[in-house]
């Protein structure tokens, strides 16, 4: 018997029930990029199911979703995840030694 195909693809389900943090929705379609990190760092600091630190969690979900999504994303839109990235780290007091 084949199987029946979901209508949802698993990364999908991945971003919307993660078992380590409750996501805001719509997190990943924000506009501005300290939004979504602040919205990461925030649900991340809450979740107590993560196995993982705050900022390893935050950065986990933000880089799932940019691999996942990533080839149908505009250059805009990644544009934007990756500052997202950025502004983490600013988050979470991880900013590149230079």
């Amino acid at each position: 018997m084949p199987k029946e195909k979901s209508k949802q693809k698993w990364s999908q389900d991945v971003t919307d029930n993660s078992d380590a943090m409750d996501l805001k929705q719509g997190v990943f379609k924000q506009r501005s990029a300290k939004k979504i990190a602040d919205s990461l760092k925030k649900s991340s600091e809450q979740s107590d199911r993560r196995k993982a630190s705050p900022f390893q969690s935050a950065m986990s979900m933000l880089s799932c979703y940019i691999n996942r999504a990533g080839k149908h994303l505009s250059k805009s839109r990644l544009a934007t995840l990756d500052r997202a990235k950025d502004e983490l780290r600013k988050d979470f007091g991880r900013e590149p030694k230079r």
